[in-house]
């Protein structure tokens, strides 16, 4: 087991890549702490984990409520007095060009996808520092670097997490502590569902989603979920910084 007796913190446990990574590093012997909005997800990922024996902690929070990361990462440091993982999948997207999107889909974007993103990284970093070891792992995007346009506050919102991913890494790697980037391509998961409701031909829509992908098809959240182990676990204990593509070959496209 890759994870075993660690404990790890899951944001956007609810569904997709979070629900994925948080069954997955349980089945790898770790703790899970998953957080979301989404109650009723949370008990579901929860139960599934508990039928395989998995322990787990739910914490029901908007990520971008500075107050309610503090009280989550207390808790966890609470029950099982240590933190060594930590994976912000936690995101939002709403579409929209510069010149259409209001002020408040920007703003709430970036509370979610960045502001989520410090938060539960300042606080869950601080028991890390203490123990001196620790792996963090964000939620970037391929569309960072190859974008397809019309999602301009997300897309900005995913590089600003890249940037954010690498100062993070060279402030904290003397402290034991590493911290890199998944940039997920298209993935089988609630958000993308969403984005293709609004699309004036979701099939269309969908159909360019798997040829743009080199490998011909749209990723599941499993597959991310495997690359969020490697970054979690021993596997990669001499990468940090980095920018880990799961995107079916996009950005090389």
């Amino acid at each position: 087991m890759k994870l075993k007796d660690q404990v790890a913190i899951v944001t956007g446990a609810a569904s997709g890549i979070g629900a994925a990574t948080a069954r997955l590093f349980a089945a790898e012997g770790a703790k899970v702490t998953l957080v979301d909005l989404d109650e009723a997800g949370l008990a579901r990922v929860a139960a599934e984990i508990g039928a395989t024996g998995g322990e787990t902690l739910t914490f029901a929070a908007d990520v971008s409520n500075g107050e309610q990361a503090r009280a989550g990462v207390a808790q966890v440091m609470a029950k099982w007095g240590r933190i060594d993982v930590l994976v912000t999948a936690a995101g939002a997207s709403f579409g929209g060009t510069v010149d259409k999107i209001d002020e408040a889909t920007w703003d709430r974007t970036f509370a979610i996808n960045v502001k989520g993103t410090f938060l539960w990284v300042h606080h869950a970093i601080q028991p890390m520092i203490a123990a001196k070891s620790g792996a963090i792992v964000t939620l970037g995007s391929q569309l960072a670097q190859s974008s397809l346009g019309t999602n301009v506050a997300y897309i900005a919102s995913k590089g600003a997490i890249v940037s954010f991913t690498k100062t993070v890494a060279v402030d904290h790697a003397v402290q034991g502590i590493r911290i890199n980037a998944l940039m997920p391509g298209v993935i089988d998961t609630p958000m993308p569902a969403r984005s293709l409701k609004r699309q004036p031909d979701p099939e269309a829509a969908r159909a360019f989603w798997k040829v743009r992908h080199p490998m011909g098809r749209i990723g599941q959240p499993e597959e991310v979920a495997k690359a969020a182990l490697f970054l979690a676990s021993s596997d990669s204990s001499f990468t940090t910084g980095s920018l880990l593509f799961v995107d079916g070959g996009w950005t090389a496209h």
